[in-house]
């Protein structure tokens, strides 16, 4: 709005006002010397004025002004959240694994136990632990966690038999805007859709969510949940929103709360290259990058898997120069999915 407020548009401006045709006004003159200074603060102030505008709309705001912005409309930020699971350590019988038990992968994600054990007669035991650091990097697959950081006498190794779930890195401005939005938009009343949507979005891990009202009769409400990553949510996030919901239902209501059911997307073809492409790991790579951003942008927003954009993504590619007899799920056609489906990606075969 104020982007025309420059030092050389003020400078006009201001010589223009001084009315004194004996005075010179040219640059390094006395007059030219005094404005320019005031003309520069002064485009700085407009500069400051444009800032303002944008942090006073939610949909150009950001940050801690964004968080101002929500919080007039009774939203919090959801806040990182640690990933948690279960490692199983192995040593002699009687072996005791204190609470506070430092363990952690190859590459130094360090978890620590959240009570004391004791090794069994079969000389293993199982503990829950808890990452060190909030955030998505704790969550990590199974088999990974595999160093004991803490002196344990007579236990020589550890292991994660299950995944660890539910490391969160706190709501970006995206989700926190679409959250804002919607409930603006969509006022929530009474126990109505868009008050179990609202609901939903609410806890930490959850990005989206889909509600079916009446789904098996009167007073029956579904509501489908997404993860953050585009991903169907693990089993405790999906227990905390049935939690959340529960302490904020009309009584009476009759609950039921699932995670989105993935439906991988397997590619098939074949492929030519330039002759600056890396290597066909590499290429696969930068290809798997592509489709899973195309994925991202279409869950719970579009139930249309095209075949087409999967094509757009392999010439975008800076290593394909073309392709040919490209397969989706073993057949050349759109891939439809059910309401409660979210696409993800499975393999990427390149010939």
């Amino acid at each position: 709005m104020y982007e025309h407020k420059t030092w050389e548009q003020l400078m006009d401006d201001l010589l223009t006002a001084v009315h004194l045709p004996q005075v010179a006004k040219r640059e390094g003159t006395f007059v030219y010397d005094v404005l320019s200074p005031a003309a520069l603060q002064l485009e700085q102030v407009y500069m400051q004025l444009n800032r303002v505008l944008q942090i006073g709309f939610a949909e150009t705001s950001y940050g801690r002004y964004l968080d101002m912005r929500a919080d007039e409309h009774g939203l919090k930020r959801k806040t990182s959240e640690a990933a948690q699971g279960f490692v199983t350590f192995k040593g002699k019988a009687g072996a005791a694994v204190p609470k506070g038990v430092i363990v952690a992968t190859a590459d130094g994600t360090m978890y620590r136990t959240q009570a004391a054990a004791i090794v069994s007669d079969t000389g293993v035991v199982s503990a829950a632990v808890k990452a060190l650091e909030a955030g998505s990097s704790g969550n990590v697959p199974a088999a990974i966690i595999n160093t004991i950081i803490t002196e344990l006498p007579g236990v020589q190794s550890v292991f994660n038999a299950a995944p660890t779930l539910g490391g969160y890195d706190g709501e970006p401005d995206s989700e926190l805007l679409q959250r804002l939005l919607a409930k603006v938009r969509n006022p929530a009343t009474s126990g109505n859709a868009d008050h179990y949507l609202q609901w939903a979005l609410e806890v930490p891990g959850i990005g989206d969510a889909k509600v079916f009202p009446i789904w098996q009769g009167p007073g029956t409400v579904k509501i489908v949940a997404l993860g953050s990553d585009k991903q169907a949510p693990g089993i405790e996030v999906i227990a905390e929103v049935r939690r959340h919901i529960e302490t904020m239902r009309p009584i009476g209501a009759d609950v039921t709360v699932a995670g989105a059911i993935e439906v991988p997307v397997h590619v098939e073809v074949q492929i030519s290259l330039t002759p600056e492409a890396g290597s066909l790991d590499q290429v696969r790579a930068q290809i798997e990058q592509g489709i899973k951003e195309y994925l991202h942008k279409l869950a719970f927003k579009d139930r249309v898997v095209r075949i087409a954009r999967i094509a757009n993504v392999l010439l975008d590619t800076p290593a394909v120069l073309d392709y040919d007899q490209l397969m989706m799920n073993d057949g050349n056609h759109n891939l439809v999915l059910q309401e409660d489906q979210v696409a993800v990606l499975g393999t990427v075969k390149l010939l």
